[in-house]
């Protein structure tokens, strides 16, 4: 509890710093508040993130177009300590069937200006994943896509190392706790095995409509 507490102290600190909110609770706010009013027609599937999520209606609609139970809450430039904060009313209180969490790459990307910690990257998507699943919702894990350097910070030159590591970490927790994992490294790494290939991102870290239609794929397999 007191690391927990010293974590959240240098995060609101590091906020404060850089002029960012802490918690992004009000984002979806009333998008939360509809969405509880209306009956749940299908399994309601909560896609939790950052801006990959957050761009994803924007960039590749058809997937909520023709599966409107799938929920998207990414926020851009989000920690996954922020993600952590904000679970309760962004995930569990929608009371989905299963939550998809991608997260990890502004962990590495340094946004909150903290020292990147890989354990705590990795405690924060496990506190997730545990409190999802106390909460009876199924839980499918994602390997961050394979990243070669964070634009925003180029002066971090081992990002594809960082992303290994914590991806491997990931899968290894999927398959020891038995939850799913959808490999989209894998699936959109070029010939080097450690950047996007170009065809799907227009940036080295986002994707594109292409590369969306890629993730779409492997996510429908995975529910």
């Amino acid at each position: 509890m007191k690391n927990l507490i010293l974590s959240l102290l240098a995060l609101l600190l590091a906020a404060q710093a850089f002029g960012q909110k802490l918690v992004h609770t009000d984002r979806y706010a009333q998008a939360n508040q509809e969405l509880l009013s209306q009956p749940v027609v299908s399994p309601r599937v909560v896609l939790m993130g950052d801006s990959i999520t957050d761009f994803w209606p924007k960039r590749s609609p058809g997937l909520f177009e023709q599966h409107p139970n799938i929920i998207g809450r990414g926020i851009s430039g989000e920690i996954t300590a922020q993600m952590l904060l904000r679970f309760q009313p962004d995930v569990i209180d929608l009371h989905p069937e299963t939550v998809v969490i991608l997260a990890g790459i502004n962990d590495i990307g340094q946004n909150m200006g903290e020292i990147y910690s890989e354990d705590n990257t990795f405690n924060n998507i496990k506190s997730m994943t545990e409190l999802a699943r106390a909460h009876g919702i199924r839980v499918v894990l994602c390997a961050l896509l394979p990243s070669v350097r964070c634009r925003w910070r180029p002066e971090i030159e081992d990002v594809p190392e960082k992303v290994a590591s914590l991806n491997a970490r990931l899968r290894a927790y999927a398959q020891e706790t038995g939850v799913s994992l959808v490999d989209y490294y894998s699936a959109l790494a070029g010939e080097d095995g450690k950047t996007i290939r170009e065809e799907y991102s227009p940036d080295t870290v986002h994707p594109n409509a292409a590369g969306y239609a890629v993730m779409e794929a492997l996510l429908l397999s995975s529910l």
